[in-house]
């Protein structure tokens, strides 16, 4: 039988989609890749305490009925302070410096770039305002913010517009911000707790010279910046229990030497935190995915329209965290068990919830909580104890839950009688749960490679005009690429 011009036309369209589908679905697929952990690696995680669940986990591994072996720390992004636009952005920011880190006291801030707008009053143009940077330095150090907690803010693509060098008079980073004026890139950070120590790695993927609006939407990791965040993943492996990196481009957002960023942060990484995206104009609020490099990549929405904020903890090597709206209280976040979709293949174990004897939630409120209760499924409420600080804990028998998904329901309560209510999904053996395909596709799809594309085909076209400036005009175009 012979097929129509059509029919032809549709099966052959039909396996171009296909073949589309499964490049995407390869791209996206959340499964980790062994290969990015050779056996040197894996042995020196398994001296850090990620030991075959056949074996004893160490005491610094099993929640218990202590306050010890856990860290909680918050995340701030795309602040955005404006000279032309929405004031309220100043005010409430004096807000979360003041009664948010007051009632929280998180062990560290990160402030994860475009601290600054940058735009012009008809946001067509771009330039730099002292008088913004004027404005953040001056919040932080009205409220204090230093002599409360540890302070780690990086440079956003707003913050870069128009910026000609690092060393500029106009890169005001360096002088109006907390670790600019030690760091002018990337750099790390370790924080000793008990005994933890925990690495933050602070990602500058910045192009330097900085490119007008809108010409940097996409960021720029060179040789030497890249050598330099090898150096410190390297440190994170010798000298550190856990690292957080964090930086303002997703990893779909960055270029960057061979063989990328990702899989630099996923031998080591257990989390890789950023924002810019502003959740994609609300069509993606929660931007969360694993990667196959090992490593959770979670964008936080933004400050500037959204005024949300990002509550993180690890506790006895299990990372949890929750995003929460501006001035809504109580905050409540379980840290055993914790959520079943953000478990970390390789680096945390379901065996250490197993063996642990108690439920832990942190609480927090700027009014004294009154109660915290929990349940699981549909069984009974159970009151927690307040141990010390905002850590709550209330006895359980994990083994009753060790096989499937089941529901953890904690409800928090206040003086002002506020109450706050919130049911995560977890497994005690090692059932998946998938992560959303549109956050999946805006944080695992590499971008930069479509553009990297474009550039070629502009090279080669112009190259073709010019002859023998061919390789000269390349070589600038790669350098400096979205000038």
């Amino acid at each position: 039988m012979r097929l129509s011009l059509s029919a032809l036309l549709l099966i052959l369209v039909c396996i171009i989609c296909s073949v589309i589908i499964s490049k995407i679905s390869s791209v996206i697929n959340v499964d980790v890749s062994d290969s990015s952990f050779d056996d040197a690696e894996q042995t020196k995680h398994s001296s850090r305490g990620l030991k075959n669940q056949e074996e004893p986990l160490p005491k610094s591994r099993i929640p218990g009925d202590v306050a010890d072996n856990l860290i909680w720390f918050l995340q701030i992004s795309d602040i955005h302070i404006s000279v032309f636009h929405d004031m309220s952005r100043v005010t409430d920011l004096k807000d979360f410096c003041s009664k948010t880190i007051d009632a929280i006291k998180p062990t560290v801030v990160l402030a994860s770039g475009d601290l600054t707008d940058a735009k012009t009053a008809d946001n067509m143009g771009s330039r730099q305002y002292v008088e913004e940077w004027q404005s953040y330095k001056s919040i932080l150090e009205e409220s204090k913010v230093q002599q409360k907690t540890l302070w780690l803010d990086v440079r956003g693509n707003h913050d870069n517009f128009n910026v000609p060098g690092l060393y500029s008079s106009e890169n005001f980073y360096r002088n109006f911000s907390v670790q600019g004026q030690k760091h002018l890139r990337s750099y790390m950070v370790q924080v000793k707790q008990s005994s933890e120590t925990y690495s933050f790695v602070a990602v500058d993927a910045c192009l330097d010279p900085g490119p007008k609006r809108p010409f940097n939407f996409v960021g720029v990791i060179g040789l030497k910046e890249y050598e330099q965040l090898h150096e410190f993943e390297r440190r994170t492996r010798m000298e550190s229990n856990y690292s957080i990196w964090f930086g303002h481009y997703p990893t779909s957002c960055i270029l960057s030497p061979s063989p990328g960023l990702r899989p630099l942060i996923g031998k080591s990484g257990y989390v890789y935190l950023c924002g810019h995206l502003h959740q994609l104009g609300g069509i993606v609020p929660n931007m969360y995915t694993l990667q196959q490099s090992g490593n959770l990549e979670l964008e936080l929405g933004d400050w500037k329209d959204n005024r949300v904020y990002r509550l993180l903890a690890f506790d006895h090597g299990l990372f949890s965290f929750i995003d929460i709206p501006h001035n809504e209280w109580p905050v409540v976040l379980p840290t055993n068990p914790k959520h079943a979709l953000f478990m970390i293949p390789g680096k945390e174990s379901t065996a250490s919830m197993l063996n642990s004897s108690h439920i832990r939630v942190l609480a927090f409120s700027t009014a004294p909580i009154t109660h915290v209760k929990v349940r699981i499924n549909n069984g009974e409420w159970g009151a927690c104890q307040n141990i010390k600080d905002a850590l709550y804990i209330l006895k359980w028998n994990a083994t009753r839950y060790k096989k499937g998904i089941h529901h953890l329901t904690v409800e928090v309560e206040d003086e002002l009688g506020r109450v706050k209510s919130l049911t995560q999904p977890f497994s005690l053996d090692g059932t998946r749960m998938s992560f959303s395909i549109l956050p999946r596709i805006a944080l695992m799809v590499n971008a930069s490679m479509v553009i990297r594309k474009y550039e070629d085909l502009v090279c080669e076209s112009y190259s073709s005009k010019i002859g023998s400036e061919k390789s000269g005009f390349c070589q600038q175009w790669t350098e400096f690429s979205f000038l």
